[in-house]
């Protein structure tokens, strides 16, 4: 069996934010300052990547690209990226601090890595001034990694870039990428982890990929749950995922059945 040398976190809709709304609010408001209404489905595709780069694939998206060219009559360039990405980034700060509450099984299962001498570090499609309210909100709640990196940190180079994860590796003093685990609730996580060529695990309960708050998660029935839940299951083995936990709790089995620990 490998050795584990650290977890990766990802924030919104891992470890904090049940559901990741946070960003997906300010995106939706953002598009529609700009006439366009988008659809959830589309908001959400992009989820984990820089935010920037997050406007970009949206207005690539045919049906929203074929709005934007109805209402402006050109299709949108970069001048028109920093414009919604201003509005984005003003509207997000606003609301950051009501999107930090942090998610069922975050604070044992990070206790249970501490106990056995495994560093926890993060990856997180935010810039460092979102990061320092997100930080800082985490930290009431009981939740600090010992690490986090952001796109700020390598060059603007967001997932699916791995850079983040080698800034923690480096940080960690690994060596090897096959005794780390990324853990996130996207696709962009997924393939985030697969190019570092670290162990890709993805993340179903309140994730963005499901897309639902947890009461409205609570609230399906057991039927529903199950194709749901089979849904998102498919998206991340699709894009690579090595493993699929429901919910937080089972992480540490998961590592326990895989890898030497402690």
């Amino acid at each position: 069996m490998k050795k584990l040398e650290a977890v990766i976190f990802d924030w919104a809709g891992t470890t904090v934010d049940y559901g990741c709304f946070a960003p997906v609010q300010a995106f939706a408001e953002v598009f529609r300052a700009f006439g366009i209404e988008p659809e959830m489905e589309e908001v959400r595709k992009p989820m984990g990547m820089l935010k920037r780069d997050h406007i970009k694939a949206m207005l690539e998206m045919p049906r929203i690209r074929g709005l934007w060219i109805e209402t402006y009559k050109k299709p949108a360039e970069e001048e028109d990226i920093d414009r919604l990405y201003r509005l984005f980034e003003g509207k997000l700060m606003g609301i950051l601090e009501n999107f930090t509450d942090v998610k069922p099984g975050v604070l044992e299962t990070v206790k249970a890595l501490r106990e056995k001498g495994i560093p926890v570090g993060s990856t997180t499609g935010y810039t460092d001034q979102m990061m320092e309210i997100v930080t800082q909100k985490a930290e009431e709640h009981g939740y600090k990694p010992d690490a986090w990196f952001s796109p700020d940190s390598t060059h603007k180079r967001g997932r699916p870039y791995p850079y983040m994860i080698y800034r923690n590796m480096e940080a960690f003093a690994v060596s090897r990428a096959a005794g780390v685990v990324k853990v996130g609730d996207t696709v962009s996580d997924i393939k985030e982890g697969k190019n570092a060529g670290v162990s890709s695990v993805g993340i179903i309960e309140g994730s963005s990929e499901m897309g639902l708050g947890r009461e409205e998660f609570e609230r399906l029935s057991a039927e529903e749950k199950k194709r749901r839940t089979a849904l998102v299951r498919e998206k991340y083995r699709s894009a690579g995922a090595d493993a699929v936990i429901g919910s937080m709790q089972e992480l540490m089995p998961l590592l326990e059945s895989v890898f030497l620990i402690g």
